[in-house]
């Protein structure tokens, strides 16, 4: 399993003999004690793919997970989500100080096939979240989301009935729900790292907005923001929500109006030659824009600007 080419997991019992788990209790859900996983085979880093969705909430994690050309040590309390289709790496320390510890639940989307979860879950945006955003929860934190864990877990050792099925996705959507407000709390608690970011993001719009680039790329994209910053884009723009009321698209929005003013009210270029010069290919997307965000078309402001 060495090497860059992902081993792609298809099915929830090939997740548990990969890992020599025994055969799972459900074919489109699991519930896993972490401990009771064994050490792989070999010093390879492993790249995973799967076609479920993970959730699981480790302690003493002995070992590193990469994102991109990044690798984090974990060995707190930490709470990951994954949905299908994303790789992972994960390489394990063979001789761990410290075992670890917690849980994890695997759910494939046929689960939750014809439920309102199928379409909701896919609007947590922590869910495409990077490995080194994951969230970090205090004990009490934990011990409220281990409740639930066991809840669902009580439900899927049992018989499964009718009444299963739904039992185990209103508990799902109350794990989520909560996932939500800690993550939310992490953006405020974690002031100095996020308002770090939050300046690297001002210095990064202000140089692209006062070059070159501008006319030879266009607008910044939401996805280079973040990959410059070394964020995914969920991230970051949840991250600004909460510190700022805005999204990342908005910040960019933001920061292209304020240079429109300025080149507005200090210079004689055209309203066309503006939005050339801001990236735009036609100056009605431009003035479109512009009004949206002002309520005054770009010539309208530029008369008031002038007004004695």
């Amino acid at each position: 399993m060495a090497g860059t080419t992902p081993h792609r997991i298809k099915t929830i019992s090939e997740f548990h003999q990969f890992r020599q788990l025994s055969k799972p209790e459900h074919p489109l859900i699991s519930v896993i004690n972490v401990a009771s996983f064994k050490r792989l085979n070999n010093n390879e880093p492993i790249n995973i793919v799967a076609d479920f969705y993970f959730i699981a909430l480790k302690r003493n994690f002995s070992g590193k997970m990469k994102y991109g050309q990044q690798e984090y040590d974990f060995d707190e309390g930490i709470m990951t989500f994954m949905s299908p289709n994303q790789v992972f790496r994960i390489e394990v320390d063979h001789q761990p100080k410290f075992e670890q510890s917690g849980w994890m639940v695997l759910i494939h989307p046929d689960f939750l096939w014809n439920t309102p979860l199928a379409s909701k879950i896919k609007k947590y945006e922590y869910f495409d979240y990077s490995v080194h955003e994951a969230l970090f929860v205090s004990e009490k934190e934990e011990v409220m989301l281990g409740s639930i864990m066991q809840n669902i877990e009580q439900e899927y050792r049992a018989n499964m009935d009718k009444f299963s099925q739904d039992l185990i996705i209103a508990q799902l959507e109350v794990l989520l729900t909560y996932a939500e407000r800690f993550y939310h709390r992490q953006f405020l608690t974690r002031k100095i790292s996020n308002h770090k970011i939050l300046n690297r993001l001002e210095e990064l719009l202000t140089a692209f907005f006062n070059s070159d680039d501008l006319i030879r790329k266009g607008l910044p994209t939401v996805g280079y923001i973040a990959e410059t910053l070394n964020v995914s884009p969920n991230y970051l723009s949840g991250m600004l929500k909460t510190l700022t009321g805005q999204s990342t698209q908005q910040h960019i929005h933001e920061k292209l109006i304020e240079k429109a003013k300025e080149k507005l009210s200090t210079t004689d270029l055209s309203v066309s030659e503006i939005a050339y010069a801001l990236g735009f290919e036609h100056s009605q997307s431009f003035s479109k824009l512009f009004k949206t965000k002002t309520n005054l078309s770009p010539l309208e402001f530029r008369n008031t600007f002038l007004l004695p």
